[in-house]
């Protein structure tokens, strides 16, 4: 096993609505949505926001897409027009989640390292 960013196999879009922020990850490959939805789990996201999501982690899997979306429940301190947060919208949640670390295969590994950092390269 080795360990990749979720940037290496995913993009992400994050807003918000109200207190809640929103964050859809999208594989970039489908053969990885199955380990995206194995390893990225709603508990997982939140250990790795921590104390920036007060509330429940909710999961909807998108198979049709490759994708997973996630609410982040109580997590802009009120929502775009109360709270006093640099991201009360919850535009770069994305980002942060983007940097979470994922345990993979080592042949996985070696296919997606680095994806995410520069543009794609042709298989032969």
């Amino acid at each position: 096993m080795a360990t990749v960013q979720l940037v290496d196999l995913a993009h992400a879009r994050s807003g918000d609505k109200g207190d809640t922020a929103n964050v859809g990850v999208i594989a970039y490959d489908p053969r990885d949505y199955p380990l995206l939805v194995e390893r990225l789990t709603p508990q997982r996201v939140k250990e790795h926001f921590g104390p920036l999501v007060k509330g429940a982690v909710e999961r909807f899997e998108l198979p049709n897409l490759h994708a997973l979306n996630f609410l982040l429940h109580n997590a802009l301190d009120g929502g775009g027009t109360v709270s006093l947060m640099n991201d009360a919208q919850g535009k770069v949640f994305s980002t942060a989640l983007l940097r979470m670390e994922l345990e993979v295969p080592d042949e996985v590994a070696e296919r997606v390292r680095g994806r995410g950092r520069r543009p794609a390269r042709e298989e032969t």
